[in-house]
């Protein structure tokens, strides 16, 4: 039982409020420590050479891995769920994506390039990007394997073989819902003689830390608010969707978004 599924904490006095605050503040402290140190050992990974040849699609044309550090050293990717048949990114995606724009000077400045890539059509992003007025680098890797490889992607022959690993592990064999695309963060580094390094991927919860509402909705009164969904992001729509008189599903699980083919019927 917590408080945020079934009541309201305790009414204290101003005294008795500093002193928990204090308590939390140094499990506060000794996270922050823990987290750097965390961060100290994700930077000392070994790095592994990327030899393979990847083209994407980006709004000049065919571009290399290599053309997506755009001069830089370090280059952050976000790997976005957006089948080829999808006509719209998934709605989850598109949260973590909202909070894209405003960093990207701030990387720049410390020699870091970042780009978001997609398995679907550049046509079919380039026309959601500016439905979600994003101004991010957004490309297409359809014609390579860079989705498979970095194991994001998955088609259901490969599901049912057992073989594909997801955050590291094995998925289960193709069951019904399962999504083909998942999302994913990944790292790389390139050296002044142009050799590409790979250097760190993340899936899953591991993407927390870096979606903002998330962490302010931390510090509010009821926290994410997400106790008894069927599914945690069930309450998250595209930006431009949300209404008025908009309640949580709390039944909702994972829901595609639609394919070319069912929008044609």
């Amino acid at each position: 039982m917590t408080a945020t599924q079934t009541e309201s904490p305790r009414v204290a006095s101003r005294e008795d409020w500093i002193t928990a605050r204090k308590a939390l503040l140094r499990q506060e402290k000794e996270l922050t420590y823990r987290r750097e140190e965390v961060a100290r050992v994700r930077r000392e990974l070994p790095r592994v050479r990327v030899d393979k040849i990847y083209t994407f699609t980006g709004k000049d044309g065919p571009v290399t891995l290599a053309d997506l550090f755009q001069g830089r050293s370090q280059l952050l990717v976000y790997h976005f769920m957006f089948h080829p048949d999808w006509v719209e990114g998934c709605a989850s995606c598109s949260y973590l994506a909202d909070h894209f724009d405003g960093m990207l000077p701030h990387l720049a400045g410390r020699d870091v390039s970042f780009v978001v890539i997609s398995r679907a059509p550049y046509e079919h992003l380039a026309a959601f990007k500016r439905r979600m007025n994003w101004k991010f680098t957004w490309v297409s890797s359809q014609d390579s394997d860079f989705n498979f490889d970095y194991h994001v992607s998955f088609t259901p022959e490969l599901l049912a073989t057992g073989e594909a690993s997801y955050n590291f592990e094995p998925l289960p064999l193709e069951a019904p819902g399962m999504p083909l695309e998942l999302p994913g963060a990944s790292a790389f580094y390139k050296e002044a003689d142009g050799a590409v390094y790979h250097t760190y991927s993340t899936y899953a919860r591991g993407l927390d830390a870096i979606v903002g509402t998330y962490q302010w909705l931390d510090l509010a009164p009821k926290g994410r608010d997400e106790a008894g969904l069927k599914h945690t992001m069930a309450w998250v729509r595209h930006h431009d969707k949300y209404e008025k008189n908009y309640a949580i599903d709390a039944e909702a699980g994972y829901v595609e978004p639609a394919s070319r083919r069912e929008c044609c019927k």
